[in-house]
C-alpha cells in the first residue's frame, strides 16, 4: 500500500478476489482487527443488518457502492465506499474506504430529537394557551374542568383524558368526565378508582402536586389491572395533574399517552402552570359567584360521632365552639376553638392522643372552666373536607357529646355531595338548610376590595393572628407563638402583619372617601 494511504486519516483496504490484500492502521482500528491481510472480506467486516460490503465484494465483479451502516460489534456507524480498481487483471479487485461517522450520526439524531421535541412543545403550549383562553368565559368549576378534559382528550398526542375530584371523607376519587379513545385502559382506571386503588391520580391529589408515570408497564406502583389494560391498548405513560389553589385541591386530570416518556420536563412545567391557573380560575369563579349572587345556602350538618372534635368534646365533657379556621399550606387546617365547662389544658392534652390532631396549644385559660385553644387538624377531617370541597365553615359546636357544623355553599353547590364528604361511612344528616340574602352591596365591595389587595400569605398571617388573640389586650398569643403555628419566623410574621394592616387601612379610607364624595 502506498505510504500516503497507509497514513491516511480514513481507513483504506485493498481487496482482490474477495481477500483483503492490504489494510492501513486506521482501517484496522475502525474494524477492530489486528492484521486482516489474507482474510476473506466477510470475516474482516463486522456484521451489519444490510451486510452491504461483503455483498458488494462477494461476486465475480465488484459493485460500486457507498453506504452508511451501524456495526453493533464495534459499536460504530461507518461510512463505507467500495470503488472497483481500474485496469486490473480481474474484475473482483477493489479499494474500500472506511470512515467513522458515529459522532455525525449522533449529532444528527440529537438535532432531529430536539426538532421533534420543539415541535411537540409548541403544540402543547398552544393547546394549553387555548385552554387558558377558554377560562376567561368560564363561570364554575364544572366549566373549567370540562374545558381541560375536552381539550386534552381530543388532542392528537394523547390517548384520552379524564377529570374528577375527591369523592368522600376517605379522600377517594370520583370520575366526572372523560374524552378521547378510552378502550380497556379507561375501564381499568374506572374500576381501580371505584375500589379505591392507588392510581396515579390519587397520588397527585394526596400530595397536591403533579405525578408522572413514564412507563406504566414497568411501574409497580400502578395497579396491575391498569398495567395489563394499558399494555393491551398500547398506552404507556400517564400524567396526573391536580387543580390546586393554595391548600385546596379542586380536582385532578389524568392524561394518558401511547408513547413512553411522553411528557418532557418542559411539558410538565407547562402542565403544572395549567393546574395552578385552573385552581386560581376556579377560586375566582367561586369568589365572583359569592360576591355577586344575592343569596347563598347555609346548611347545618350533624358531625359523625367519630369526628375528632366530637371525640374530644365527649372525652373531656367539654363544650367546644369554633371561632375560625385558617387553611395551612402543608395540607392542615388550623382551628381556633372556645372551650367551656372544661380546663383547656386538659382538652389540649386529650387532643394529643388523636391521630387527626397534628398539634395543639392553649391560647388563653380562664381558670379551669374555659378558654381558647388552637388545634391543627388533618385536612381529611370533616372540617378540612368542607373547606376542600369549596365550602366556608361558618360555625361548629360540640356539646353533650354531639356536634354540628354550619357550612356556607354557593347557591349552585350540591348539598348531597357535601353531606357525603362530611359523613364518612354514610352521608351526614342535614339538620337545617336555608337560603340567605347577602350583605349589602357596599359591604361586599369593601370585603372584595380588602381581599383583593392582600396576598394569600398576608391574608393567612392576618387571620391567624386575629383568631389567636394576638390583637387582644392582654395578648392571647405572642408573635413567636403565631409564627410557630404558621411555620415562619417572628420577623417574617411582623413584616406580613405590617404590610397587611397598611393595605387594609388604605382600602378602608379610599372606599369611605369615595362613598362620601
Amino acid at each position: 500500500m502506498h505510504d500516503a494511504l497507509e497514513c491516511a486519516p480514513i481507513g483504506v483496504l485493498t481487496v482482490r478476489d474477495g481477500i483483503v490484500r492490504a489494510c492501513n492502521a486506521e482501517a484496522s482500528r475502525l474494524l477492530a482487527v489486528s492484521d486482516p491481510r489474507g482474510d476473506p472480506v466477510e470475516a474482516v467486516f463486522p456484521q451489519s443488518m444490510p451486510n452491504s460490503v461483503p455483498a458488494a465484494l462477494g461476486g465475480e465483479s465488484v459493485t460500486d457502492v457507498a453506504v452508511e451502516e451501524y456495526y453493533p460489534d464495534v459499536e460504530r456507524w461507518l461510512s463505507v465506499s467500495v470503488v472497483p480498481m481500474p485496469s486490473t487483471r480481474t474484475a473482483a479487485d477493489a479499494t474500500v474506504y472506511v470512515e467513522d461517522v458515529t459522532e455525525q450520526r449522533r449529532t444528527e439524531r440529537a438535532r432531529e430529537r430536539l426538532a421533534a421535541e420543539h415541535r411537540r412543545v409548541a403544540v402543547v403550549d398552544r393547546l394549553i394557551a387555548d385552554i387558558l383562553t377558554d377560562f376567561v368565559d368560564a363561570t364554575s368549576r364544572d366549566e373549567i374542568t370540562t374545558t381541560i378534559c375536552d381539550r386534552l382528550g381530543a388532542a392528537d398526542q394523547y390517548r384520552f383524558a379524564w377529570v374528577g375530584g375527591r369523592a368522600d371523607a376517605n379522600a377517594g376519587l370520583r370520575i366526572d368526565d372523560v374524552t378521547g379513545r378510552e378502550g380497556a385502559t379507561f375501564e381499568a382506571v374506572r374500576d381501580a378508582v371505584e375500589r379505591g386503588a392507588d392510581v396515579p391520580e390519587q397520588r397527585a391529589v394526596d400530595r397536591g402536586e403533579l405525578h408522572v408515570v413514564d412507563s406504566m408497564s414497568d411501574d409497580e406502583t400502578v395497579p396491575e389491572s391498569l398495567r395489563v389494560a394499558g399494555f393491551a391498548d398500547g398506552v404507556q405513560s400517564v400524567l396526573a395533574l391536580p387543580l390546586v389553589y393554595g391548600a385546596t385541591v379542586y380536582g385532578v386530570v389524568g392524561v394518558y399517552a401511547d408513547t413512553q416518556e411522553a411528557f418532557s420536563e418542559h411539558e410538565r412545567a407547562s402542565f403544572e402552570a395549567l393546574g395552578e391557573l385552573a385552581g386560581l380560575a376556579i377560586t375566582a369563579a367561586r369568589n365572583q359567584r359569592l360576591l355577586l349572587d344575592d343569596t347563598h345556602t347555609e346548611v347545618t350538618f350533624e358531625l359523625p360521632s367519630t369526628a375528632p372534635l366530637v371525640s374530644l368534646g365527649r372525652a373531656c365533657g367539654a363544650t367546644l365552639t369554633l371561632e375560625g379556621t385558617v387553611p395551612h399550606g402543608d395540607g392542615t387546617l388550623i382551628c381556633f376553638l372556645s372551650v367551656a365547662v372544661a380546663d383547656p389544658h386538659d382538652v389540649v392534652d386529650a387532643a394529643d392522643g388523636l391521630s387527626a390532631v397534628l398539634r395543639g396549644r392553649v391560647i388563653r385559660a380562664d381558670g379551669d372552666q374555659g378558654g381558647r385553644i388552637e388545634l391543627a387538624l388533618d385536612d381529611a377531617t370533616p372540617l378540612g373536607l368542607a373547606v376542600a370541597r369549596g365550602g366556608t365553615v361558618r360555625t361548629a359546636t360540640v356539646e353533650d357529646g354531639t356536634g354540628r357544623v354550619c357550612v356556607e355553599l354557593p347557591a349552585e353547590a350540591s348539598v348531597r355531595r357535601m353531606a357525603t364528604a362530611l359523613g364518612g361511612d354514610e352521608p351526614a344528616t342535614v339538620l337545617a338548610r336555608r337560603d340567605r340574602a347577602r350583605s349589602p352591596a357596599t359591604s361586599r365591595r369593601l370585603q372584595h376590595e380588602l381581599s383583593d389587595r392582600l396576598t394569600e400569605r398576608q391574608a393567612t398571617v392576618l387571620r391567624t393572628a386575629y383568631l389567636a388573640d394576638y390583637f387582644e389586650s392582654p395578648r392571647g398569643s405572642t408573635a413567636e407563638e403565631v409564627a410557630d403555628s404558621l411555620g415562619i419566623t417572628g420577623s417574617t410574621l411582623l413584616y406580613h402583619l405590617r404590610a397587611s394592616q397598611r393595605k387594609l387601612l388604605a382600602a378602608y379610607y379610599e372606599t369611605t372617601e369615595d362613598e362620601d364624595a
